[in-house]
This record gives structure tokens, C-alpha cells and sequence, in this order.
């Protein structure tokens, strides 16, 4: 026996309706698939913000290169009263501006490690890697006293291999939701204007004390005097990983590419 249904037009009207909006939503979750925590278990995995509803904000400098940018940093940070910051400091750098390391260490600000080589890891070998991250872990432990156990990649450069490898070697990898853009040198107001518009509670901010970044000590007053007008506590990252569960994003090998370097 056969069997014939008939839809009238209405009816089909809104079965193809619940169609294309599951088809849409589906669309939205693939889009942003990027943008979302993709992790289980143990996997490793970067942090670029903390969800948390206190307004904490992690501020962040890196430091490769440069004598001029990182004291004067300091000193607007201390005349401000921020008493919590976290520096990620390359081996190189560190071992010819002992002085400066001191004063991060006394000033009580946290002290990461930003590597060794300036070079993006994903294009090294795993022994490669791993000697890389062990030689700054030797030389900001012997001038600090401490063990560091964050890391931020030169350039922010990193694959699934160089996180696994990280976190073997008990560090995690510690990225950024808030790019300040002061190692593009966009101006003084550009750099202010980013970072307050863009700023939310559990933000890590990135930002630079190398001697390529001009304009950061310039913006930096305005940027702390904003944010608190704001409502905002200034904490280090550890503090703000201390919150509550990190949100982690999707590893996709972020890769390096020639016109974006952070330095």
C-alpha cells in the first residue's frame, strides 16, 4: 500500500525555516571554531585570558633586545603604584642587563621566561626546542634566584610540538587576548585607545620593553589610569591563572608570518 503525505504551504514554510536556521547555527559554531576551548584531559595548551568576573587584567612586557625602554617602564609602573606585572625576559638579554633583572625581581614583578634564540620554535627539531627553553631556564634561575615556569615564545610562535614540549618541561605557555600593537609603532593614542577599548576581566595584555617598541612608555600612564577608572586590579599572570580554570584555545600551529614579528 502506498502512502501519500501532503504538507500545506504553511507548514512547510516552517519546516524549512527550522531547516536553514540549524544550518546557520551549525555555520556560526564552525566559523568560530578557532576562538573556542577544544581541550580535554591533559592535552596541552596556550593561555591567552583567564574567564573570570573580577576585573583583573594580567599587564605583559617582553623584553629581547635594547637598553632604553625597560627602566623607564619601571619607573612609570612604580610611580603608578602598579605593584604587579609580568616580564618575559629572553636569556640573551637578560644576561647583559643583570642590573635591570635585579630591579624587575626587587620591584616584585614576575619574571617568565621569553627563551632563548629570538626564533621561531615550530621550525626547530624537538632537541632543538628543548634546548632552547633549558639554557633561558638556566640563566633567569641563576639571576633570579627563582625557576621560572611561564613562557612566551619569541614572536609568539608555537605548533603542537612546542607546547607538548613546554609543558614536559613544566612550563606553561602563556599567549595574550589584548595586543597592544606598540611593537608596530601605530601611535601613541592608536596604542591607548586598543588596549582600554579591548581590555576585559581575565585580559593578558601584550606589550613591549625592547627598544623597537618606541611608543609604549608613552601610552602606558594613560593606559593604567584608564583602566582603572575602569574598575581594574592589575595582577600578574600567575595570579590571574590562580582565578579559576584558564580558557585555553584551539592548538593550531601559530606560525609567524614575515610582516607580523613581535618582538
Amino acid at each position: 500500500m502506498n502512502y501519500f503525505y501532503v504538507i500545506n504551504g504553511k507548514k512547510l514554510k516552517q519546516i524549512i525555516f527550522i531547516v536553514v536556521a540549524v544550518l546557520f547555527a551549525a555555520g556560526i559554531v564552525y566559523s568560530e571554531k578557532g576562538n573556542i576551548s577544544v581541550f580535554s584531559g591533559n592535552q596541552p595548551a596556550a593561555i591567552y585570558s583567564v574567564p573570570t568576573e573580577k576585573k583583573l587584567i594580567a599587564l605583559t612586557f617582553d623584553i629581547s633586545w635594547g637598553d632604553k625602554r625597560a627602566e623607564p617602564i619601571l619607573k612609570i609602573l612604580e610611580d603608578k603604584g602598579v605593584k604587579k606585572a609580568t616580564f618575559f625576559l629572553s636569556s640573551p638579554w637578560s644576561k647583559t642587563h643583570q642590573e635591570t633583572v635585579t630591579h624587575i625581581k626587587n620591584a616584585g614583578f614576575e619574571i617568565g621566561s621569553h627563551g632563548n634564540k629570538h626564533v621561531n620554535y615550530s621550525s626547530l627539531s624537538d632537541d632543538e626546542i628543548r634546548k632552547q627553553i633549558s639554557i633561558a631556564h638556566t640563566v633567569l634561575t641563576e639571576l633570579t634566584g627563582q625557576e621560572p615556569n611561564l613562557i612566551r615564545m619569541p614572536n609568539g610562535d608555537f605548533d603542537k610540538r612546542v607546547l607538548r614540549i613546554a609543558n614536559e618541561m613544566k612550563y606553561s605557555v602563556i599567549q595574550w587576548d589584548t595586543d597592544s600593537l606598540d611593537w608596530m609603532n601605530i601611535g601613541v593614542d592608536k596604542i591607548i585607545n586598543r588596549v582600554v577599548s579591548k581590555a576585559h576581566p581575565g585580559d593578558i595584555v601584550l606589550m613591549h620593553a625592547s627598544d623597537s617598541c618606541q611608543q609604549t612608555h608613552e601610552a602606558l600612564p594613560a593606559i593604567i589610569d584608564k583602566l582603572r577608572e575602569q574598575g581594574y586590579e592589575f595582577v600578574s599572570v600567575s595570579e590571574l591563572m590562580q582565578q579559576t580554570k584558564v580558557e585555553n584555545k584551539e592548538v593550531k600551529d601559530t606560525i609567524t608570518t614575515p610582516d607580523r614579528h613581535v618582538y
